[in-house]
């Protein structure tokens, strides 16, 4: 048993404070990861801050458009909202796409941002990973390397795919994250926030040590737009994707205006596609349109030993997301 000290914050400020700049000490919102974790024994906090108290469960629409959703809304609560059903229905379809009803009700906005990778090796505690222990090496990338292993942003160091379907929906859409630390308060690009693992896979996002997601702020919905979170997976009940689309579509007759594409299943973080976005402004609504945007967004793509079906595979996700939002 890892002994660690518990205490509870009624305020980001006290969160913040209490929490320090001590690396070995942990948020608690739903839990869905961090227990999750500290059973098999991969996270080992000294010290457990629990936020639960905190008020930060509203969603709000700002002057400009934007959405801000607090950091402990529910993943239910958020999948269910009017306004996010409304306007933002990629978001919510890919909610809903994910996990159990009752995890969706015990995870937290924040919460699923932070996810943390489902890589078999990184959750073992055995096998060499160099996300658990840098400088180890990767035991994926000699191993099975199948369904949770990434083609786009992977490095000589972690091959590891981002597990969340709620970020692909944001990362299409575009947003920013604000958070609270020991320096005060700022704000990250969301597509900024999660890192590439390149030669430093350990650092998975773009936090400083004791600082606390406090909001995530939607970029206003595009005008006229329609937009469809598609998840292929190896059973359609509560399985990770193999490959994941959130796409926004705004069309003038059977022309593609503007496009939004993120990817997931396939990449190291939730993945914006900008080149096929490219490929499709402009363009007529057609499939050989779809599958040329298709295969620009995997243009860079490594494959390995066990995954190279995700290729074709998520380019099937782009093309099928298109055709369905553009019939």
């Amino acid at each position: 048993m890892h002994n660690f000290d518990y205490a509870r914050a009624d305020s980001p400020g006290q969160a913040v404070s209490t929490h320090g700049n001590n690396r070995q000490a942990a948020y608690l919102a739903g839990g869905t990861t961090l227990l999750d974790l500290v059973k098999i024994d991969i996270m080992r906090p000294d010290q457990v801050v629990d936020i639960n108290r905190l008020d930060l469960n509203e969603i709000e629409t700002l002057g400009d458009g934007r959405t801000r959703i607090g950091a402990l809304v529910t993943n239910t609560a958020l999948a269910r909202h009017d306004r996010i059903r409304s306007d933002y229905a990629v978001l919510s379809e890919a909610l809903l796409s994910g996990a159990t009803t009752q995890l969706r009700n015990k995870a937290t906005t924040a919460g699923n941002v932070m996810q943390r990778v489902r890589c078999p090796y990184f959750r073992d505690g055995v096998s060499n990973c160099n996300k658990r222990e840098p400088g180890s090496g990767c035991a994926a990338i000699g191993g099975h390397n199948r369904s949770v292993h990434a083609v786009l942003g992977t490095s000589e160091h972690c091959i590891a795919t981002h597990p969340s379907d709620m970020c692909v929906a944001m990362a299409a859409i575009g947003a920013t994250i604000t958070v609270e630390g020991p320096e005060g308060r700022r704000e990250i690009d969301f597509l900024d926030f999660h890192l590439l693992p390149k030669d430093t896979p350990e650092r998975e996002h773009a936090l400083q040590p004791g600082e606390l997601i406090t909001h995530v702020t939607l970029e206003a919905p595009l005008e006229n737009s329609r937009s469809h979170y598609l998840k292929l997976r190896d059973r359609a009940s509560y399985q990770f994707a193999l490959a994941s689309s959130g796409v926004i579509v705004r069309l003038d007759g059977d022309t593609i205006v503007e496009a939004r594409v993120a990817l997931g299943g396939v990449g190291t973080k939730p993945w914006r596609a900008f080149d096929a976005e490219a490929a499709l402004k402009g363009q007529k609504a057609t499939e050989a349109t779809f599958q040329k945007a298709a295969e620009t967004a995997f243009k860079n793509a490594t494959p390995y030993a066990h995954n190279a079906f995700k290729i074709p595979l998520g380019q099937q996700a782009i093309v099928r997301n298109l055709t369905t939002l553009t019939a």
